[in-house]
């Protein structure tokens, strides 16, 4: 443990790898704890799970086709995000059979590539994740995105709200919710694509449910709950990435494991307290 905390605090890991890791993780970690409170409310929250897997499928093909992986993934995954939301408003496909379709095929498309070109253990970090393997140019596309992803939720906080809750008493006021069921859709798919770089496959969806489910255990308004959620999901972050750096485990497994305690400590305290938050 002295020789990782040694090995931390050394200038060159703290600047070169340590610091960039944790500003695009953080930044994105909490886009996607965002995000998660309407995708749980909606009933939706595998999307995370299914578009990740998309995700490892364009990946995969990206790096044997060697193309630039998140340049390939980010408009697949965006593509494949509009075109569930369409299925499931169509109601031709419901949605957890949409993303099952969808993921298991682009999975089994991305396994049979990277197997066939031999590159299997090349691409193992999409499904695993790798926070500290990201490329400076990953990091700073990551903040750029995560910034804009936030900005937008910001500005149509209003609106994501109302078609949360009570999409059709959304329409019959006026507002268009297949327009900003759109937006969030496409501010998923940004958000899971870049999740992906640290938590793998996976483990990416964990990132999108766990935080909100744990602020649900003690929060009744949606806003207490989107605050909440996205201070749980920071904390979880930067507890689960020291003590990854610390015991030497994987980052994204030690962040899920940090995720699940907290969890179950907000439970225990919504019972002590007397809240009933449900997912």
């Amino acid at each position: 443990m002295f020789e990782n905390i040694k090995t931390m605090l050394t200038p060159e890991f703290f600047t070169a790898i340590l610091l960039p890791a944790l500003i695009g993780g953080l930044a994105v970690t909490i886009c996607a704890s965002l995000l998660g409170v309407t995708l749980v409310l909606k009933r939706y929250s595998m999307i995370g799970d299914g578009l990740s897997h998309i995700g490892y499928g364009a990946l995969s093909v990206a790096a044997v086709m060697d193309l630039a992986p998140l340049k390939v993934a980010l408009p697949v995954v965006v593509i494949s995000a509009v075109i569930l939301l369409r299925l499931s408003e169509s109601s031709r496909l419901s949605g957890d059979s949409a993303i099952a379709l969808f993921s298991t095929a682009a999975l089994a498309v991305g396994i049979i590539v990277s197997s066939k070109a031999g590159i299997t253990n090349d691409v193992s970090h999409y499904m695993f994740g790798s926070i500290l393997a990201m490329s400076k140019s990953d990091v700073i596309l990551s903040v750029i995105l995560s910034a804009v992803v936030l900005l937008v939720f910001i500005l149509l906080y209003n609106k994501i709200f109302s078609v949360t809750f009570d999409e059709t008493f959304a329409r019959a006021t006026g507002v268009r919710a297949g327009v900003y069921n759109m937006i969030f859709a496409v501010l998923t798919a940004i958000t899971v694509v870049l999740g992906m770089m640290m938590m793998g496959a996976l483990l990416m969806s964990s990132l999108i449910v766990i935080p909100t489910l744990t602020a649900m255990r003690i929060c009744n308004s949606f806003r207490g709950v989107v605050l909440t959620s996205g201070a749980v999901s920071a904390a979880s972050f930067l507890i689960g990435m020291t003590a990854s750096l610390l015991f030497n485990t994987a980052p994204g497994a030690s962040i899920v494991i940090v995720n699940v305690i907290f969890f179950l400590v907000f439970s225990l305290l919504g019972k002590i307290i007397g809240c009933r938050g449900k997912a």
